[in-house]
């Protein structure tokens, strides 16, 4: 089992993923810069260093700079961190978690007509 993520670590994640699963330290500053989100560059490297502990990074030196790569898709981390939630939360019941979302107007009248559509496109297969 993968290891839980910090919300600052996730970020850091959002930001590889959204840079084609691959980043400079550099492009990783900039980015974070730009959402408002700083932190110094020792808790940077720290953070990323725990990510490459954790598994969901690797990196290799260009030159003097460090190239970090993603090891898992952001379709992955979701659906580890779904899978995670509902064996947790709702000791496996997905029913439980739809039922939930309804109940507090957490999906969408479009939403779940989408969802129709995406299982009734599924058991045309």
């Amino acid at each position: 089992m993968i290891q839980q993520v910090s919300d600052f670590e996730l970020e850091l994640m959002k930001t590889i993923w959204d840079n084609g699963g691959t980043a400079l330290y550099a492009e990783i500053t900039d980015t974070l810069d730009k959402k408002g989100l700083s932190a110094t560059k020792n808790t940077i490297i720290s953070l990323l260093s725990r990510l490459i502990t954790k598994g969901y990074l690797t990196t290799n030196k260009i030159g003097r700079r460090n190239k970090y790569t993603a090891l898992i898709s952001a379709e992955e981390y979701q659906t580890m961190q779904t899978t995670t939630l509902i064996n947790k939360v709702y000791e496996g019941n997905v029913a439980s978690l739809v039922s939930t979302l309804i109940q507090n107007n957490l999906i969408s009248a479009d939403d779940y007509d989408e969802l129709k559509k995406y299982w009734k496109g599924s058991d045309e297969n």
